[in-house]
């Protein structure tokens, strides 16, 4: 499978992954569910990097950098996307999560000289306009209360570009130690462990330091436990690691872009679990889609 289409079924599963966060991240807040979240995905991906024995060549130079890196992408953007999301919902969260793309691909030009031109230009710019349609415009009387707005806008806006930067920030890092040209390539599922253990390393430190908001609002349940798990499995486990696949052989332009399509998404999604379709503007927005990632994998 090319790269495009790994970071294509990478956004696929955050957009079904984003609605089964809502619950469980509003319930315990932001900092208990990732913690809960990236502990679980530490071990999924820990006995999977033993077990296959992938920790050969990695030294202790990549394993720092792949720690920072989780650091600033997880650790940090994560926990301010969840935090959005508990304010804005999962569409509106999507939106200023999907400004990574833009961060990405300029600092994919700009690091790595990579080129982004001609027909794969008009479709990057066609993808973007398509996810900012898609969720920006629309809004309708008798919102689900996913659509509500909690708390002001302004600080759910800093958490949502602040948790894009960091994402993109921490994929970036990452371009020259997963690069198959690379003289000792890692392998991604070895960098999603590391990166996972980094960054729940730092929210243990949070959790034993007393810190205020990392404090479960409600008793862990069975219930969420198993939607944690679940949506941690998909995300993380699987998702991040496509993305690394895809990061380590394509463009990060490209693979950013691509993989902002999540928003696109999750507009059907939303439409089976909210019983409201989305708006004409959106669907619109959908087909721009579609037209923008055929024009980047095709062009």
């Amino acid at each position: 499978m090319s790269y495009e289409w790994l970071a294509l079924l990478a956004a696929a599963l955050w957009a079904l992954t984003s609605l089964i966060s809502v619950t469980p991240s509003r319930q315990l807040g932001a900092f208990a569910y990732s913690r809960w979240r990236m502990g679980l995905v530490s071990l999924m991906l820990a006995t999977a990097t033993l077990v296959n024995n992938n920790w050969q060549n990695i030294s202790f130079e990549q394993a720092a950098l792949f720690a920072l890196s989780g650091f600033i992408g997880v650790f940090v953007g994560d926990t301010a996307l969840f935090a959005c999301m508990n304010r804005l919902g999962p569409r509106r969260a999507s939106l200023l999560f999907a400004c990574h793309a833009a961060f990405s691909a300029f600092l994919g030009v700009y690091l790595f000289n990579e080129q982004l031109s001609g027909w794969p230009l008009v479709g990057a710019a066609s993808l973007f306009l398509g996810v900012i349609l898609a969720v920006s415009f629309g809004r309708k009387a008798n919102q689900h209360s996913w659509e509500k707005i909690n708390g002001p806008v302004s600080i759910a806006l800093l958490l949502g570009l602040s948790a894009a930067l960091c994402q993109s920030i921490g994929t970036v890092m990452l371009k020259p130690l997963l690069s198959a040209s690379a003289a000792h390539p890692v392998d991604p599922i070895a960098a999603s462990t590391l990166r996972m253990l980094s960054a729940f390393t730092a929210h243990m430190l949070l959790y034993f330091a007393a810190y205020k908001l990392a404090r479960a609002h409600k008793p862990l349940t069975p219930r969420l436990f198993m939607m944690i798990a679940s949506n941690g499995f998909l995300a993380m486990a699987v998702g991040m690691t496509l993305m690394l696949f895809a990061l380590r052989n394509g463009d990060v332009s490209v693979v950013a872009l691509l993989s902002s399509s999540s928003p696109i998404l999750v507009l059907p999604l939303l439409w089976i679990y909210t019983k409201q379709a989305p708006t004409y503007s959106a669907w619109a927005s959908a087909a721009l889609c579609v037209v923008g990632s055929s024009l980047l994998i095709f062009g």
